[in-house]
């Protein structure tokens, strides 16, 4: 059974940073393309950042391209998302999943910025 877990989210002052966090059991981590999503209040869960199975290659929405930065070490079977120069319009549950999003979402990380 694939199960996801993020951490790391927290409340923030605009232009703070937070390192979030996502471990994953119950598949061959290493052979997945992995990325973040996020869903804010209201709105359709969206696609945040990816990274290839060797990190050799990643991918960044517009809108945190050049201040979010997406990792993972394979051996801890754990990707990253680190994130500066936080907006108030970054509030959201982050997630992370397959590139594709193809297994059952876990209950992600709450990140707030407000001052």
């Amino acid at each position: 059974q694939v199960q996801l877990v993020e951490s790391g989210g927290n409340l923030v002052q605009p232009g703070s940073s937070l390192r979030l966090s996502c471990t994953i059991s119950g598949i061959d981590f290493g052979d997945y393309s992995m990325a973040w999503y996020r869903q804010a209040p209201g709105n359709q869960r969206e696609f945040v950042a990816s990274i290839s199975p060797g990190a050799n290659t990643t991918g960044y929405t517009d809108s945190v391209r050049g201040r979010f930065t997406i990792n993972r070490d394979n051996e801890k079977r754990t990707v990253y998302l680190q994130m500066t120069n936080l907006a108030p319009e970054d509030t959201a549950t982050y997630y992370c999943n397959d590139r594709f999003a193809i297994f059952e979402w876990g209950q992600g990380t709450q990140v707030t910025v407000s001052s």
